[in-house]
């Protein structure tokens, strides 16, 4: 059977589209699946629907679990997670969606697959800097990085063991490098100013629990445009203030400052100066004399003449950002839809 035609905005939209089955491709299966479970969830049913959503939830979840059962599974002691298509590919893991029961609730979650075993130490140090971050560090900045859900071991029929991570997703973010590619003459100032505010907030967090992030790249920086949210990601290069990175992404070799070049300890100043050459990327040419000259100051070649404090740099960001464009202002700001995936 085939999936209603047309587009499935409503929890009315949904329950029409049920009786009609799901596509023939797995991949778009997982999506239409998933698209349902979110409007028939009864937690969010509309008002006086929540038996009929409970019900239509229970028929959906039935038809689910027969159509997926020729889909690849991942067991935990704790969750079943059925995987839907490859989200991205990173400099070490494949990130797939996937989805999972909890508590009699649909929920959705992404996968991080390392795709060579010798990896698995940096998945199982990811999870624990993760971890450290919900113990140690100071909880009103806790979205800055993403939500652990849980680390798991998987064996595959060969024997190999793979440490995935699993994460709960980030809808509606975007990279700074899709932001840079959506703005190829340089982005406004005035719209990079709350990134970079944002960035320097949760670089703060960060070292005030000891962790030097180690890795503030474009891809592993994340916003949300209506929301003004920022997420770090990647956390398997972080490594705890005063001590080495503990590896190197090639690709980006020429951006790391000297002292990972060197095997020096990493610092604050680590960050801030990997952050600066982000939001230099970003501006690029709009950026005017004092912001270009500030971002110099964050970028110095050694390590102690730099920032050394990012709430601190961030004080001095505020008063330099007011003498150019006055009192801040909210600006609303937009990216390319991403594909519904």
């Amino acid at each position: 059977m085939t999936a209603v035609r047309g587009p499935i905005r409503s929890f009315d939209d949904a329950l029409a589209a049920l009786p009609a089955g799901f596509p023939a491709d797995a991949d778009a299966a997982f999506r239409h699946h998933r698209r349902l479970a979110r409007l028939l969830d009864p937690a969010t049913a509309p008002p006086g629907r929540t038996d009929q959503a409970a019900a239509a939830f229970a028929r959906l979840s039935r038809a689910w679990q027969a159509r997926s059962a020729d889909l690849p599974v991942l067991t935990s002691p704790r969750h079943a997670y059925v995987l839907g298509p490859a989200l991205a590919a990173g400099d070490l893991t494949t990130v797939r969606t996937a989805h999972y029961q909890h508590d009699g609730h649909h929920r959705e979650a992404v996968l991080k697959i390392p795709r060579r075993p010798r990896d698995n130490d940096l998945m199982a140090h990811e999870a624990a800097v993760l971890t450290r971050l919900d113990t140690v560090g100071e909880p009103r900045h806790r979205a800055y990085a993403p939500t652990l859900v849980e680390s798991l071991r998987d064996r595959a029929a060969d024997g190999t063991e793979r440490v995935i991570n699993v994460l709960e997703p980030l809808t509606g973010f975007h990279t700074l490098a899709q932001v840079a590619a959506a703005h190829p003459g340089g982005l406004d100032p005035r719209d990079a100013a709350w990134i970079w505010r944002r960035l320097l907030t949760a670089l703060g967090w960060i070292h005030r629990a000891r962790l030097v992030h180690g890795a503030v790249f474009p891809e592993h920086v994340l916003i949300h445009p209506g929301l003004h949210g920022l997420v770090l990601a990647d956390w398997c290069y972080a490594t705890a203030t005063g001590t080495h990175v503990p590896v190197i992404v090639d690709r980006y070799r020429d951006r790391y400052p000297p002292e990972i070049h060197d095997r020096a300890p990493a610092s604050a100043a680590t960050d801030i100066h990997l952050a600066s050459s982000c939001v230099a990327e970003l501006m690029g040419p709009q950026a005017p004399p004092p912001l270009r000259a500030f971002l110099r100051g964050c970028t110095l070649p050694r390590q102690t003449s730099r920032p050394q404090d990012a709430w601190g740099l961030l004080a001095e960001l505020d008063e330099l950002l007011d003498r150019l464009y006055g009192p801040r202002t909210f600006r609303p700001f937009t990216v390319p839809t991403a594909p519904d995936i």
